[in-house]
């Protein structure tokens, strides 16, 4: 974007130029150095669907439910902060449901047991409410709406991503309650309704 905003600033200051009876020389030799900053500045961005994302994510899951059904999509990246988390889906039933990300980098069919339980390398109990919490790998609630779509964004203060992409992976679950943000080990949270397997981006 600032690559832009240089280039359209140029092309004011070009075109007042060639108003005033600037040189036509000049002025190819300035949009030529705008053009070739621009190429060489990166796109720091990830499309999803229409929507444009800045930051280049590390790691993206593609959620499914049991029956195969898409339910949306998991991306994380390395800040400075910890991990940062973000879910967006689709294809839920609307209201809270806990989010979380589990230990293990599968996701078999029917129960996602095969996901193991939450990421939690420092051993700590459940829930950000908790003073014995939180596993590394707990959020807060998502919110899913009527139409069946929700989105959420967190930062896990001890996660890296090093830790998530270890030998087995990871995985990031929907389940089909709310978190009480409390109770080890899962918040009553109820059922894994929709998973998927963490992929280096």
């Amino acid at each position: 974007m600032q690559g832009l905003k240089m280039a359209t600033a140029l092309a004011g200051i070009v075109a007042l130029a060639a108003t005033a009876g600037g040189c036509a020389e000049e002025t190819t030799v300035v949009v030529n150095d705008t053009e070739a900053n621009m190429a060489a500045e990166p796109m720091n961005v990830m499309i999803d669907g229409n929507r444009m994302m800045d930051g280049a994510y590390q790691a993206v899951a593609q959620l499914r439910t049991a029956e195969g059904a898409e339910a949306g999509q998991a991306m994380v990246r390395q800040v400075e902060e910890g991990l940062e988390v973000t879910v967006y889906a689709r294809n839920v039933s609307p209201g809270p449901h806990g989010v979380h990300v589990h230990t293990t980098g599968q996701c078999n069919a029917p129960d996602f047991q095969s996901a193991g339980g939450h990421w939690n390398p420092t051993d700590m109990q459940h829930g950000l409410e908790n003073p014995q919490g939180p596993h590394a790998g707990d959020m807060p609630n998502m919110d899913v709406a009527q139409d069946g779509t929700g989105s959420i964004t967190f930062t896990l203060p001890a996660g890296t991503y090093e830790g998530l992409m270890d030998a087995d992976g990871a995985a990031m679950m929907i389940h089909a309650g709310r978190d009480d943000q409390q109770t080890d080990p899962a918040g009553d949270s109820g059922d894994r309704v929709a998973c998927g397997v963490f992929e280096a981006a």
